[in-house]
């Protein structure tokens, strides 16, 4: 059905040629290759909680001794059960002790556990880094306009030129300089137009498209997305929902401490049951059949286990040094990712609602006034050039604001246990 889907949507985009953040998302939770690398993962845990779980096999033996004899028959023939060989056949079983089983198989639960809360954190990541790759495209997208506008601007000034140089109102070299400024506007454009294309392949292998080319466009816009989202969860809210790499690390230590259990456990030496029966016909002594019972051990004398006690327990000290770190770490992240996306946002709104206004409004009265003569060229050109930088500046303050908002997104994103243990983390 998902397949389904996805072809769906990818036929949709051949059509229009049009792909929002929404479906491309949708098609790199699908495809990309991470993320299906994580969720074959979790089914390896799984695979390794029902090994723990399942009761090792009994084992089957048939011996017969005292084969080779000349004289083998007895007075009941000289068939294979008649002959006086000694036949035994034996059923035995493994038992483990001192809780190795249940160890074995805590330590298996708390593996699953910790793979799918790092399948939701892949899937978290991905999100982030998908929205990134599509704003950065977005961003790549709008510098190429605003740089292909600046050069639209040049063009008219310079085509108005050409009728003041034909009436010598103009000097030649002046002309020159809006021409050769026209140009370069026009070659800055291209070359953002060419940084649209890789950043849209950049996009495209996030999706886990197999031949990427950047022959698509966005269905979003860059403004759209940075005002899109504005609240977040509030961090530390009293509940036990963490990031889920935290998550997992928590699990990582759990099943490091179950583990050191077993490896103490270990110590003890398990025993094997058997039970046989013994079958012996009549030769020189009369026919006697028996039953016999029978346990093995190994004996605790040479190997204690040391080395595999020593190593759990140094991965113990590994996990809870990995957990402290990543906890704070995400706390660092939520606040960096804060700071950011405030500063981000404020500098976006203040170029949107003030600077481009003003700096438009300039552009435009310089314009007019060199067309009356009442300004000169390098009036135009300064006023030119500042407002193709404010442009482009409020173009990176949507694009800060709206990648910030992303990571403050995935630094929010928090999971219980319990929540983890009612899903299946796919």
């Amino acid at each position: 059905m998902l397949m389904l889907w996805v072809l769906a949507v990818v036929g949709s985009a051949a059509q229009t040629n049009l792909l929002t953040l929404a479906a491309v998302k949708q098609l790199a939770f699908a495809q990309n290759w991470n993320l299906l690398a994580a969720e074959s993962s979790v089914d390896a845990a799984e695979a390794q909680l029902i090994m723990a779980r399942e009761f090792p096999n009994p084992t089957l033996s048939l011996s017969t001794f005292k084969i080779g004899d000349h004289d083998a028959g007895t007075q009941l023939g000289n068939g294979l059960w008649e002959r006086n060989y000694d036949s035994l056949v034996a059923v035995s079983q493994f038992f483990e002790i001192a809780g190795k089983r249940r160890d074995r198989q805590l330590a298996a639960r708390a593996g699953v556990l910790s793979a799918r809360a790092r399948f939701i954190d892949a899937r978290r990541t991905l999100d982030q880094g998908v929205t990134k790759a599509y704003v950065s495209a977005l961003f790549a997208g709008e510098n190429a306009l605003n740089l292909s506008e600046s050069a639209g601007y040049m063009r008219q000034a310079a085509t108005i030129a050409q009728a003041q140089y034909a009436a010598g109102d103009l000097s030649e070299s002046d002309l020159k300089t809006l021409e050769i400024n026209a140009e370069q506007f026009d070659l800055q454009a291209k070359s953002a137009d060419a940084a649209a294309v890789q950043a849209r392949i950049a996009v495209e292998i996030l999706m886990g498209v197999d031949h990427p080319t950047g022959d698509w466009t966005p269905g979003d816009k860059l403004e759209q997305l940075a005002g899109s989202v504005t609240s977040w969860p509030e961090a530390g809210n009293g509940t036990n929902a963490v990031r889920p790499d935290v998550l997992a690390a928590t699990t990582d230590l759990r099943a490091a401490e179950e583990n050191l259990r077993l490896q103490k456990a270990e110590r003890i030496p398990d025993p094997t049951f058997f039970i046989g029966a013994e079958h012996n016909p009549p030769g020189d002594s009369p026919q006697v059949d028996t039953f016999n019972l029978g346990v093995s051990f190994p004996l605790p004398i040479w190997n204690l286990n040391g080395g595999g006690i020593k190593a759990a327990q140094v991965a113990v000290t590994q996990s809870r040094i990995a957990l402290e770190q990543l906890r704070a770490q995400a706390v660092a992240d939520r606040a960096t990712a804060e700071s950011e996306y405030n500063e981000a946002f404020l500098r976006w709104l203040r170029y949107r609602d003030q600077t481009v206004p003003k700096s438009a409004k300039v552009r435009e009265t310089i314009e007019f006034k060199y067309r009356k003569g009442a300004a000169t060229l390098v009036d135009l050109l300064n006023a030119e050039q500042t407002d193709n930088a404010v442009r482009l500046a409020l173009a990176q303050a949507m694009n800060d604001t709206a990648s910030a908002a992303a990571d403050l997104t995935a630094a929010s994103l928090a999971l219980s246990e319990s929540g983890l243990n009612s899903n299946s983390g796919k």
